[in-house]
């Protein structure tokens, strides 16, 4: 038999051991661990509850019963509880394909709802904090590379980071989520503790003009924040990296065709040129690539294109056409790897990335005139 009450010490902050023992032992306590049960079921039994505005955005509810988790349980139980919602949700309910890495936003939600919420006092500034921390930190900042990544493997079309609907989704939600969370938990609180659930801290739930005056400012510093690092990321990426496939080709295909009319000495059938990285800088019209020039081994080449021919006339499964295509096609790792292509130079070139107006060109060779 467990206990029928818990008593929890209370802690200002996160930030010292006996705090991080308490989480741990959590584990070991059986009620705890039923409780984590249904609100589990409950996260997953909300997941497919959503209010769709755009691609990939959605208005959700189950950060409400997330965040009552996470009080009770705290950081440890609802980093493992985070990861079984994401698992069994997707089960449930599949949205799209499975993509490990979307388990680390569940776990983050959970664990941030955890430091704010458990064994402490619950105010509306902890709601407040807990729920920008998880927009900004989760739902934006780390959701984009996440879903960058998500579509570069599983789709042909190329998800744009920093979508602003997702951005003023995040932040017009903030005050409205944080009301949500302060109704909802002064009506479940008694109940909990009712249930035998003492939770240590005390509950001052009642929103003041210094709150409004917190939400204001924590939307101006998220817009900065969200801001600052959308110019930051757009000036030091590549965007080579978000490429398609039909837009490497076209696109290395492109340069390859301007590297042998610059230099009037390759034909361009007899070379490759691959993108390397393609950088700009917010307010600057010119995109500028760095590219790798190779030339093609003619004897490898045909062994190779043959090969794939007879593996695909066999039927066999995994053949693949190894065609002109396939080697302008490659992004800088691929092209690197083949031994076909044989690197002969460098090259730095740079359009007008809204036009697309050829402005210059660089080419440095690393081999001579007679072995060109």
């Amino acid at each position: 038999m467990y206990e029928t009450r818990f008593h929890r010490k209370y802690f200002r902050t996160p930030f010292c051991a006996e705090y991080w023992r308490q989480a741990f032992s959590e584990l070991k306590n059986t009620r705890t661990l039923i409780f984590a049960a249904l609100i589990l079921a409950l996260r997953i039994a909300m997941k497919p509850l959503k209010i769709p505005i755009a691609a990939d955005v959605n208005i959700t509810f189950g950060f409400i019963v997330n965040a009552l988790g996470s009080m009770v349980y705290g950081p440890v139980v609802a980093l493992i509880s985070g990861a079984i919602s994401d698992t069994l949700g997707y089960l449930v309910a599949p949205n799209g394909i499975y993509y490990f890495p979307f388990i680390i936003l569940e776990m983050g939600g959970s664990f941030i709802f955890a430091l704010f919420l458990y064994s402490t006092d619950i105010t509306p500034a902890r709601l407040i904090l807990s729920k920008f921390c998880i927009n900004l930190f989760i739902n934006i900042l780390l959701t984009e590379p996440i879903m960058v990544r998500y579509y570069q493997l599983f789709y042909t079309s190329v998800y744009q980071p920093f979508v602003w609907i997702r951005i003023v989704k995040n932040i017009v939600m903030l005050p409205i989520e944080s009301l949500i969370l302060m109704v909802v938990f002064r009506g479940v609180m008694p109940a909990l503790s009712r249930a035998g659930y003492d939770l240590p801290g005390k509950m001052h739930l009642e929103y003041t003009k210094k709150h409004i005056a917190l939400i204001i400012a924590l939307f101006l510093l998220g817009a900065a924040m969200v801001g600052g690092y959308a110019v930051y990321d757009y000036n030091t990426k590549s965007f080579s990296t978000s490429y398609t496939a039909a837009e490497r080709l076209q696109k290395n295909t492109e340069m390859n065709q301007w590297v042998a009319e610059q230099t009037h000495r390759q034909n361009a059938e007899e070379t490759v040129t691959i993108i390397e990285s393609a950088r700009s800088q917010v307010g600057n019209r010119e995109m500028t690539y760095e590219l790798a020039i190779y030339k093609i081994d003619a004897e490898k080449y045909r062994a190779k294109h043959d090969e794939a021919e007879a593996a695909a006339a066999a039927g066999e499964k995994d053949a693949k056409p190894y065609t002109l295509d396939t080697l302008n096609g490659y992004s800088k790792s691929k092209a690197a790897k083949d031994d076909t292509l044989i690197r002969v130079g460098t090259g730095k070139a740079v359009t007008d990335k809204h036009t697309g107006e050829k402005l210059s060109m660089e080419v440095s060779w690393t081999w001579n005139e007679e072995q060109r």
